[in-house]
């Protein structure tokens, strides 16, 4: 899920899985039919999901830059490394070098596909090459215990999932659309405490799917839910489609009410 598409060639849509642990069983089930791209942290939970052999086709892993520069941030940044008297200068280079990338992409950011591949093969493309040569070349005179050497190795062992953008205009840079739309999950079950039951969980998570697709697509979610709810009972089933998000229209609602 994103929150801003770079393409839009079918209306935007958002789901949500409810699962009562992290184990990777859940995004296997989750995702048993699907065979596109998966961006997503390095979470070994997913690993089945690129397996060549998975039925009906393997996922294609994109690798997510934020999680990669997080890393070496943390290096870099004394305020996020307590104790410690000195950032670490290879970190620096590394977070400058990927900035860079980041900074491209900005600027590309909502182009469509094709044109955003494009800008990549021409601008980003040398500087990931010369991140790479320089990442290689300093992973050799490091200990494998050494903490850079450890956020290098991560985005290094993956890179061809880390280099997929590259070749594919419609993966993101990173995921943190997806993680913000997570944010609030994570700080409002503090308040909840508890989903009361794995239905329950189910039903939160369908709740999230419908709000977070009405505001993809620039749609009052409490405006849409009321209309809808007041609506769908007497709705013939040949149109629910008109009900849909993307179909419906807060002026087409209050003409509904008024009749």
């Amino acid at each position: 899920m994103t929150g801003r598409l770079p393409d839009r060639p079918a209306p935007p849509a958002a789901m949500f899985f409810y699962s009562r642990t992290r184990d990777g069983e859940h995004p296997n089930r989750h995702l048993a039919g699907y065979g596109g791209i998966l961006q997503a942290d390095a979470y070994g939970g997913f690993n089945g999901l690129y397996d060549a052999k998975r039925s009906p086709r393997p996922i294609t892993e994109a690798a997510c830059w934020s999680h990669g520069r997080r890393k070496f941030f943390v290096l870099a940044d004394l305020a996020t490394a307590p104790g410690k008297k000195h950032a670490s200068p290879i970190a620096l280079e590394a977070v400058r070098q990927i900035d860079a990338i980041f900074a491209i992409e900005r600027e590309i950011n909502g182009l469509p596909a094709e044109q955003r591949l494009a800008e990549r093969t021409t601008r980003i493309t040398p500087l990931v090459s010369e991140l790479e040569s320089w990442m290689r070349g300093e992973r050799a005179r490091l200990s494998r215990h050494a903490d850079v050497a450890k956020a290098m190795d991560y985005m290094l062992k993956r890179w061809a999932a880390f280099t997929r953008f590259l070749s594919d205009g419609r993966i993101c840079l990173t995921n943190n659309a997806a993680e913000r739309a997570l944010r609030g999950i994570a700080i409002g079950r503090k308040n909840w405490l508890f989903a009361g039951s794995d239905r329950g969980g189910d039903r939160a998570a369908s709740i999230y799917t419908l709000i977070a697709t009405a505001k993809l697509n620039n749609i009052d979610p409490q405006a849409w839910l009321a209309d809808v709810l007041r609506r769908i009972a007497d709705h013939p089933a040949r149109r629910l489609h008109e009900l849909l998000p993307w179909n419906w229209h807060a002026s087409t609602a209050e003409h509904a009410a008024a009749a």
